[in-house]
């Protein structure tokens, strides 16, 4: 069943309305009255509705029903990458999003060879953004992730650190397996931290542990960049029992 997701003022008592692209790509899909679709307000709730009427501009429905997205995780994930070359990181987003990532973030970190300026970021958020919106739409999510961009790896490492289990992974690491530790018991949010194409350097390392990263081995096969974050996304979605 096609899905839009809409702004809150969009839905009002028990009518909604497609406006814009939605309603663009509503009379793309050739949509006549009584057909049904669910609209997504973007945070986890959505509604089964049903065409009542194609306009010029908009598309009017009447709602049928309301529920929770049964679509989400019930862990928080973060993706936490460092910028890579080329569209890797818009990949990454498109995959994230379809495996259940709640949030993808991109941070600079010393080996980083792509290190886009303000002006640029602005109009590459604005495209991260729709990408993770059209993979939710098309893996019928019932929330769009936050693609989020900070200044520095400090500030990733502070904001990481939140999570129940902020993970960091490092290819000279032998000893800590992902498996040993999604073992630990009681975590709802996870953080997945990977560096660039270089690696990270080990005093990066360093400080990602004193701030409480577990830092652990993807295994004995070095990863690319745009690999890493999603081997490691699908093995926390299946320990956390999403698969």
């Amino acid at each position: 069943m096609t899905r839009f997701f809409v702004k809150p003022g969009d839905i009002i008592g028990n009518e909604a309305t497609l406006t814009g692209e939605n309603a663009a790509h509503a009379k793309v899909l050739r949509l006549k009255p009584g057909e049904q679709v669910i609209v997504c307000d973007g945070a986890g709730s959505e509604w089964l509705c049903a065409v009542t009427e194609i306009g010029a501009g908009e598309v009017n429905l009447e709602i049928l029903e309301e529920r929770i997205c049964s679509a989400e995780a019930a862990v928080h994930v973060s993706v936490y990458m460092a910028f890579p070359k080329a569209d890797k990181l818009e990949h990454v987003i498109q995959k994230a999003t379809e495996l259940g990532a709640s949030e993808i973030v991109a941070f600079p970190s010393n080996r980083c060879v792509s290190r886009p300026d303000e002006k640029s970021l602005k109009k590459k958020l604005d495209r991260w953004q729709k990408i993770a919106a059209s993979a939710a739409e098309q893996s019928g999510r019932g929330a769009i992730p936050q693609v989020v961009v900070l200044p520095s790896f400090r500030e990733a490492l502070r904001r990481g650190a939140q999570a129940d289990l902020p993970i960091m992974f490092y290819e000279n690491e032998r000893a800590t397996t992902l498996h040993m530790a999604l073992a630990e018991h009681g975590w709802k949010s996870v953080t997945l931290l990977t560096g660039p194409e270089g690696g990270l350097e080990e005093e990066e390392v360093q400080k990602a542990m004193e701030e409480g990263f577990k830092v652990c081995t993807l295994g004995n096969r070095i990863l690319r960049c745009e690999t890493a974050p999603l081997c490691a996304l699908s093995a926390v979605m299946f320990a956390a029992g999403e698969f």
